[in-house]
């Protein structure tokens, strides 16, 4: 357990938030490799690969991806569209947003309000009670989920308990998205987040994260399919070309 915010340094700070991020992706090649790039060790990059149905799920699975291309860097003066998110009519189990309509934008929307409660919980608890609710039969679960794992990593190298403290803040900004794949009751989503990871006392830190899903309309909501999770495409920081050539958009939050 921490004995005070003056144990944490900016180093330790960016370790811890790397290794959330990257289990929340669920790249575990991708982990290893990357802590071990943070500390200077010096890796080979991982290049993750899946097979896709989409020219943009290809063109993004294909790209080889390191920690840099996650954290801030320079901006395009490109373009790319945009993907106009609805906003929640209600508030569903586990305290998630939800009443968003049966179309690629709604599943979308859904997936970024599943994703902010239970990571910004910082809250392994909480992480498993929003994917006990937002999971169909034969989906992600408790011990499954890689949004659990990621909150269960994020707590441990914090040296805190499963259900968190208030030293540490973590804030998910969605920025940009992608539609992979969309049909009758079916969309497969990506979300590329902020993600913020603030200690008492030290400055905040700050690096991409994406997260994808095969989505379902399951009763009357989204919820995240059946079977495997997804395969993540990369990690980039929101506006810059490899963001762009990736084929994620600018998301726009309806009024």
């Amino acid at each position: 357990m921490l004995a005070g915010p003056e144990e944490w340094n900016r180093r330790r700070l960016q370790l811890l938030l790397v290794v959330a991020v990257l289990v929340v992706i669920a790249v575990v090649a991708g982990i290893v490799w990357s802590v071990i790039e943070l500390l200077g060790a010096g890796a080979t990059p991982h290049s993750p690969s899946a097979e896709s149905g989409t020219a943009a799920r290809d063109s993004a699975a294909a790209r080889a991806t390191s920690i840099d291309e996650a954290r801030p860097g320079p901006l395009s003066t490109g373009h790319t569209g945009t993907i106009r998110i609805p906003q929640p009519s209600k508030l569903g189990g586990a305290q998630v947003g939800t009443g968003f309509p049966p179309t690629a934008e709604g599943a979308l929307a859904q997936l970024i309000a599943i994703d902010r409660r239970a990571i910004e919980s910082a809250s392994v608890v909480t992480a498993q009670d929003v994917i006990a609710v937002w999971a169909a039969p034969g989906g992600p679960s408790a011990e499954s989920w890689s949004g659990v794992a990621a909150v269960q990593t994020l707590l441990e190298a914090a040296g805190l308990p499963a259900n968190g403290s208030t030293d540490l803040a973590i804030q998910l900004e969605p920025a940009m998205g992608l539609v992979l794949d969309a049909g009758t009751g079916m969309a497969t989503v990506c979300v590329d987040f902020i993600v913020t990871a603030r200690v008492v006392g030290n400055p905040p830190d700050r690096v991409a994260a994406a997260d994808c899903q095969h989505m379902t309309w399951h009763g009357d909501s989204w919820a995240i399919a059946s079977g495997e999770e997804a395969e993540p495409t990369p990690s980039l920081w929101p506006g810059t070309q490899a963001s762009y050539d990736a084929g994620y958009r600018w998301l726009e939050f309806l009024p």
